[in-house]
């Protein structure tokens, strides 16, 4: 699916309504984050700041969908690992 028009340039504009195109949001955001890494909620809204400025609601789709893994007390949160 192409998110492209979702940009103008570098930052997001809309997040998409059609869960597919969410999917594909969701997919190339959680590619930022490396696998084997800790992040502070700092960090991760730091990273998704760059995107969009509410990067609340894109790290709780994030941790929704299963992407991010996050400790009970969300201070930390890593990349998850695929689910097949």
């Amino acid at each position: 699916m192409d998110i492209t028009g979702s940009f103008k340039g570098s930052r997001l504009q809309v997040i998409l309504r059609k869960q597919k195109a969410k999917e594909a949001l969701f997919e190339a955001l959680i590619d930022r984050f490396e696998f084997g890494r800790d992040y502070s909620e700092k960090e991760v809204n730091e990273v998704l700041a760059a995107v969009y400025n509410d990067y609340a609601i894109l790290r709780r789709y994030l941790v929704d969908t299963g992407r991010l893994g996050r400790d009970p007390y969300g201070q930390h949160y890593w990349r998850a690992e695929k689910k097949d």
